[in-house]
Order: C-alpha cells, then structure tokens, then sequence
C-alpha cells in the first residue's frame, strides 16, 4: 500500500514559491505580484495567499499595497554596502581562525568548490549561488563560534539574492569566483592566514563594486 506524500500548508507552498522566484529574480524588483495571479500559481485560495505575503514583508522582501497587491522590493545600494560590510567582518575572522584547518574542512570545501565548478558550466546560476555561499558559511562554522554561525546565516537570503544578480549581470564573474575559491582554499591548505583574508577581502570587495547600482 502506498502511502500519500503530505503536503505542507498552503501558506507554506506559497511563501516558498514567491521566495523562491524573488531570491532566484524570476520575480524582479518593481515587480506587482497580485494575490489572484499567486493563488492560481500555486493552485490555492487566497487567504493562504495573504498569510504567506506578511511573512515575506517582515522580512523585508516585499511591501504590500491594500486592494492592488505585494510590490517585489528593489535591493537598495545601502543594503548591498551593510551586507558587504558585514561580511567582510564575519568572513575575515572566520577566515585568520580557519588556520590551521580544522579536521575535514578543506575537503568540504574542495567538494563545494566542484559542485559549483558543475553548476556554473551548466549555466546554473541561481544553484551556483547557493553554492558559493555554502562555501563561505562552511569557513564560518568551521570556527566553532554559534552566534557567529546564526549572524552569518541571517544574511543568507540577501547574498543569494544579490548573488544571482551579479551573475546574471556578468556571467564573466563566476570564472573570477572560481579561481578566488581555489586561491582561499591554496591559503588554508599552506596555513597561511593573511593569504586567506587577503582572498577574502579581495572576494567580497569585487562583489560590492560588481553590484553596486546594478542590482534590480
């Protein structure tokens, strides 16, 4: 007997799907979604359609408009300098506590830097991007330091979202990150701290001048 897959909520299926399409830019900033055309998207009435847009205001992804519809919110370029600003705080102490490597850490990232070797030749941007980040976090966690782990993860929306759109914008990029993740990953291996923050700054210094005024 075969049992049936549960679905998750209506709610949840539509704050994933409209998530989902705004971090993947499959929904631009400036974007009007209507909650007709999300509850026939997602094949579900409206008033899950209306619980799931509250949730994506609170965090900041659209704004909603009474009787017209959720507005997708542009990333602004005062976004993009908070983010950018703090990861270089994260990344860079993460990345000086990162030497010696811990047991396993560059082998988890070798396996995070092909899979994303993968994903970039077959044009898959948005996978890619996921997977650039998870090579970051995999640096940041490894440092032991929870509550830097959970800062770090809060910002995970917003570098996916602004990096889909650096990718978009200069598919030429993702050959230049490739060879920054090498080269961090050549700074673990020798043990060499300020090699691996140099990387580092250097990495998420090119992403703030690359999106800067050209994310949408």
């Amino acid at each position: 007997m075969t049992t049936a897959v549960k679905q998750p909520p209506a709610a949840d299926r539509v704050y994933t799907h409209v998530k989902q399409g705004v971090l993947e830019r499959r929904y631009e900033g400036g974007t009007l979604l209507t909650e007709g055309e999300l509850a026939e998207a997602v094949g579900v009435s409206r008033t899950p359609v209306r619980e799931a847009l509250l949730r994506l205001e609170v965090e900041g992804l659209i704004r909603l408009y009474p009787k017209k519809g959720a507005l997708v919110l542009p990333v602004s370029a005062q976004e993009i300098a908070d983010v950018v600003e703090t990861r270089l705080l994260v990344e860079e102490h993460a990345a000086r506590k990162a030497v010696p490597a811990p047991p396993g850490l560059v082998e988890r990232l070798e396996e995070l830097l092909a899979r994303q070797q993968e994903q970039a030749a077959a044009g898959d941007f948005a996978a890619a991007s996921v997977t650039d980040r998870c090579f970051h976090a995999e640096i940041v966690r490894s440092g032991g330091n929870e509550i830097l782990s959970r800062l770090y993860d809060q910002l995970r929306d917003r570098q996916l979202r602004m990096g889909v759109a650096v990718m978009h914008s200069h598919p030429d990029r993702i050959a230049h990150t490739l060879a920054e993740h090498e080269e961090i990953l050549d700074a673990l291996r020798a043990g060499d701290a300020e090699a691996a923050v140099g990387v580092v700054r250097r990495h998420v210094g090119w992403f703030s001048h690359l999106a800067r005024g050209e994310v949408r």
